[in-house]
C-alpha cells in the first residue's frame, strides 16, 4: 500500500484536489482511501463518502492536529491495510505553521492557494519547506503574472519540490498529480519506528496544559518573551 501525506493551510483546496486526484487514479484500477485529520469540525468525510471513497475522520479537539496525527498514523495505516487499499491518503488540517505531519521516506504534498498572499510561502514553515510536491490551487482566479510571482515565491522557499498547479473544480492537473503520488513498487506496511521530517515544538507551556489565567506567575514551562525594550524606553 502507498501512503501519501497531504497538508496545507485551511481552505487551500486540499479536499477538492484529493477528490479530483482520486477520480483520476481510479481510472487506472487503483483503490484509494482517505483519513481526514481536523481540529474541531469537518464534514469533508461526507464528500468522500458520496464519491464512494473509503474514509475515516479524526478530530484533535484541544490538541494540535499534527500532534494528533503523529499519535494515530500507525493505526491509520493498519486501517488502510484492512480496507485493502492500494493508496492511502491522509489529509491534515495544517493549522500550525510551526508543525508538519510529514514522515521521512513517505510522499509529502503541500497544497497552497494563490489567494493566500505572495508572502504566505515564507510564513508557512516546514509544512511547505519539507514537502516533496507543492500543489498551487485557485490559479483561475488570478492573473498569469500573479501565478508566476507566487510560484516563484514557493520555489524560493522549497527549491527541491515539484511545483504544479491543480484546479480543484475542473480537475486540470489532477491526472499529473496522480502519476506523481502513486508508485506501484512502493509498499508501506508500517510506520512504527519511522521519524518525522521536522520535530514538533520542543516543550510545553502552562497554557498548553489548560491554564487560562494571564500573568507571569501562571506562566511555566517553555515561555518566550518579546523584547519590547527597557522599562524606561518610551519607544
Amino acid at each position: 500500500m502507498n501512503l501519501v501525506i497531504i497538508s496545507g493551510p485551511p481552505s487551500s483546496g486540499k479536499t477538492s484536489v484529493i477528490l479530483k486526484t482520486i477520480e483520476a487514479i481510479r481510472k487506472r484500477g487503483i483503490k484509494a482511501g482517505v483519513v481526514k485529520f481536523d481540529c474541531l469540525y469537518t464534514d469533508d468525510d461526507i464528500l468522500y463518502e458520496k464519491a464512494g471513497i473509503p474514509v475515516k475522520k479524526g478530530l484533535s479537539g484541544s490538541l494540535c492536529p499534527d500532534h494528533f496525527f503523529a499519535s494515530n498514523i500507525e493505526e491509520v495505516v493498519r486501517w488502510g491495510q484492512k480496507e485493502e487499499l492500494d493508496l492511502l491518503i491522509t489529509e491534515s488540517a495544517g493549522l500550525c505553521n510551526r508543525c508538519s505531519p510529514y514522515i521521512k521516506n513517505i510522499k509529502a504534498v503541500c497544497v497552497i492557494d494563490n489567494l493566500s498572499g505572495i508572502n504566505t510561502p515564507k510564513k508557512i514553515g516546514p509544512m511547505l519547506k519539507s514537502a516533496d510536491i507543492v500543489v498551487i490551487t485557485k490559479g483561475d482566479i488570478v492573473s498569469q503574472a500573479e501565478r508566476e510571482v507566487f510560484a516563484s515565491r514557493v520555489n524560493s522557499v522549497n527549491p527541491q519540490a515539484v511545483i504544479m498547479s491543480v484546479n480543484g473544480l475542473t480537475g486540470q492537473g489532477a491526472f499529473e498529480l496522480s502519476t506523481l503520488i502513486y508508485d506501484k513498487d512502493s509498499n508501506v506496511e508500517t510506520v512504527k519506528g519511522s521519524k518525522l521530517r521536522f520535530p514538533m515544538p520542543s516543550a510545553l507551556c502552562s497554557y498548553c496544559l489548560g491554564e487560562t489565567r494571564i500573568g507571569e506567575e501562571y506562566q511555566m514551562g517553555n515561555v518566550r518573551k518579546m523584547n519590547l525594550g527597557g522599562e524606561n524606553d518610551k519607544h
